[in-house]
Order: C-alpha cells, then sequence, then structure tokens
C-alpha cells in the first residue's frame, strides 16, 4: 500500500504543472489509476477478512508483508 501511497503523492504533485496540456491530461490519468489501484487492492484485502475479525489473520498479514504491500 505504501508504494501505492507513495506514486499517487508524486503525481499528484506533479499535476498541472507542465505547459503542455496533453502531459497535464496523462498526469491526471496516472494519478487516478494510482488512486483506482489503491482503492482495489484496500477492497481485495478486505474481502479476504472474515466479518467476526477485526484484524487481519496473522497468515493474511505476513503475506501482505512479504509482498511490499
Amino acid at each position: 500500500m505504501s508504494i501505492l501511497e507513495a506514486e499517487e503523492a508524486k503525481w499528484e504533485a506533479l499535476l498541472g504543472e507542465s505547459p503542455s496540456w496533453r502531459t497535464n491530461a496523462m498526469r491526471v490519468i496516472r494519478h487516478k489509476a494510482y488512486q483506482v489501484a489503491r482503492k482495489r487492492v484496500q477492497t481485495a484485502l478486505h474481502r479476504l477478512q472474515p466479518k467476526s475479525e477485526a484484524a487481519l489473520p496473522n497468515e493474511i498479514a505476513h503475506r501482505i508483508d512479504q509482498a511490499g504491500l
């Protein structure tokens, strides 16, 4: 998650900075793509979590740490 958040922040800082409208449009698209990706990962992780538990099971949490999310 931190990787996606870092990329999202990087593109957010660049929004509207270029004199070229095409470059600015591409930056908006990339920024939105990272927002969508982050939300999809969060949704997938929440679906793995049983409704009766407030925290992720240890095995899933360990796998997430291994993946760097």
